[in-house]
């Protein structure tokens, strides 16, 4: 693959004060990848009205912008600064109802500690359920996250447990930040390279740095793309817990009726974002049919849910959660390794064509670089043994909807996962409960995710098609503070998206460009390894 080339315009901060014109100069900067470039700046303005829809209209903010290639900008923001009224606290239990919290703040008086009960007043925007999420009770306010971690020690000594040490400033309520926000914005009319999603180390199994993918593919920027399997006790590490397709090819089965970013396979396309299923269904030359429960993944583990044939506890998308179904087929392609998951089972092998040229008792064996393994468990692995027989033919159709519509697939045609929707036809469009990140059950956990400010990534489609790569950094008071639902959606509509999603964030937030992070990532071990990423390619 050729070096990359990437262009430069000067490096500028702006402060969004009043309206501000920067003057047309020519300069000539080293670029990223290595090759030095002239490039002519071009008049911009600044207003009130550009200013990012975070804290109160009044906060300072800068912002520096770089051409990185013809048709493809990258902005730096940062907005306001620590607020001295945030605090560190100890978070000892979210529960449902007042009394709950009545009673756990009283033994704690009892116990000679200061509690607080704090009202969770915010249900997701589609919820149809009346009255507070929940109720928090907190001990403590500290200027120090040390002294808030000695709180915590305490109190885990006297019996309690879940206990989390929280910054006041995540907490979706009013603060003065700070935010450190980055924006890519690609023009597909100008942009003569390629957007694409990439898997990481190129196959399904494993993970692998942002900063890694793009360097491997020479990248002129990237973002790290949708949610994936972190832990082996949920799956196969690596695997899009969600749709993937590259090239036209379906690497991943949806988790249905959940948001997903679509890249066009016609040029002239915009790219679009659509609540995406996906069906995938074995047919057997003797006329017997059966759905394929899933792609390149561990049978009988669905992250995030949202399947087919009859997984439990449920078969609707729920975020964050692994459901089980001990009798699956899976179809395991060359995108997924060498090999495929063993473990109890069958396996029919079948070549280029759909013949079954083997039949295995067992799971785990070679894929065949041309053709595919069907693998199954339970009554799967019966049914194989039954329909599969060597010499004859398995086709697998497999049917994807775009908000209830087939999906027209074409070779180019590139899907990412995500969740939820932020923004449609220019409006605020939030549906966590219909995408699974609300969970009756356990209120709880959208508090964490969707209420509490975090680090985020997002996309979104402008309405004259040009492509928005958001980041916006979190768990780092001092640096940024990151955004909540709500927040992430005002945030890209802001910056003139008319559809968009959020993508996987939290430690997962990176972006890149050329060879260098322009983010920082939130986990304490620095960038993390990642299932795919979102490369803009020469």
């Amino acid at each position: 693959m050729p070096k990359v080339h990437t262009l430069y315009k000067s490096l500028i901060a702006i402060p969004i004060i009043a309206s501000t014109m920067i003057p047309s100069t020519t300069m000539d900067k080293s670029a990223i990848g290595g090759v030095v470039h002239a490039q002519t700046q071009t008049f911009s303005t600044q207003t009130e009205t550009n200013k990012l829809p975070l804290g109160s209209p009044d906060l300072q903010e800068t912002r520096k912008t770089v051409e990185v290639a013809p048709g493809v900008t990258q902005t730096d923001i940062k907005r306001g600064t620590r607020s001295d009224s945030d605090v560190y606290t100890v978070d000892v239990k979210f529960v449902k109802t007042h009394d709950e919290a009545e009673k756990l703040s009283g033994k704690l008086t009892s116990q000679g500690y200061h509690p607080r009960i704090e009202t969770i007043s915010n249900r997701p925007a589609d919820d149809n359920e009346q009255g507070p999420l929940g109720y928090l009770v907190r001990v403590g306010s500290y200027t120090t996250e040390d002294n808030a971690k000695a709180m915590q020690q305490k109190l885990e000594a006297d019996g309690y447990t879940g206990l989390k040490t929280v910054y006041t400033g995540e907490d979706g309520k009013s603060t003065t930040g700070p935010w450190n926000v980055n924006i890519l914005e690609v023009d597909p009319d100008q942009y003569k390279g390629h957007l694409s999603p990439a898997l990481s180390n190129d196959v399904v199994t494993g993970k692998e740095t942002v900063t890694s993918l793009g360097q491997r593919h020479h990248a002129i920027a990237g973002i790290n793309g949708g949610y994936f399997v972190m832990a082996d006790s949920d799956g196969t590490p690596g695997d899009l817990a969600g749709i993937s397709m590259i090239g036209g090819e379906l690497i991943s089965e949806a988790v249905n009726n959940r948001s997903s970013l679509i890249i066009p396979s016609s040029s002239g396309q915009d790219a679009s974002i659509s609540s995406i299923s996906s069906k995938q269904t074995a047919v057997s030359s003797d006329g017997i049919s059966r759905e394929v429960d899933g792609l390149n993944r561990k049978p009988g583990q669905i992250r995030g849910c949202g399947g087919v044939g009859g997984d439990a506890p449920t078969e609707l998308p729920k975020h964050d959660f692994t459901c089980t179904d001990g009798s699956e087929l899976i179809q395991y392609t060359s995108s997924y390794g060498e090999t495929a998951d063993s473990g109890v089972g069958a396996e029919a092998v079948l070549d280029a064509a759909g013949k079954v040229v083997q039949v295995r008792y067992s799971r785990g064996g070679t894929i065949p670089k041309e053709g595919s393994v069907l693998a199954g468990t339970g009554e799967a692995a019966s049914w194989l043994q039954k329909h599969a027989k060597a010499g004859m033919k398995i086709s697998v159709n497999k049917n994807i909807n775009e908000d209830g519509q087939p999906l027209k697939v074409e070779d180019s045609t590139e899907l990412i996962n995500g969740g939820p929707r932020l923004l449609k036809g220019g409006e605020v469009s939030l549906n966590p409960v219909e995408e699974g990140f609300h969970m009756k059950d356990n209120p709880e956990f959208y508090y964490r995710f969707g209420e509490r400010r975090n680090p985020r990534t997002l996309a979104g489609i402008k309405p004259n098609g040009n492509l928005l790569f958001v980041t916006i950094d979190g768990h780092e008071p001092g640096w940024s503070v990151g955004a909540n639902f709500n927040e992430s959606a005002a945030v890209i509509k802001s910056l003139g998206a008319k559809d968009a999603l959020n993508l996987d964030g939290g430690g997962s937030t990176t972006m890149t460009v050329g060879n260098k992070l322009k983010n920082r990532p939130s986990d304490p071990t620095g960038e993390r390894p990642i299932g795919d990423a979102i490369l803009l390619l020469p």
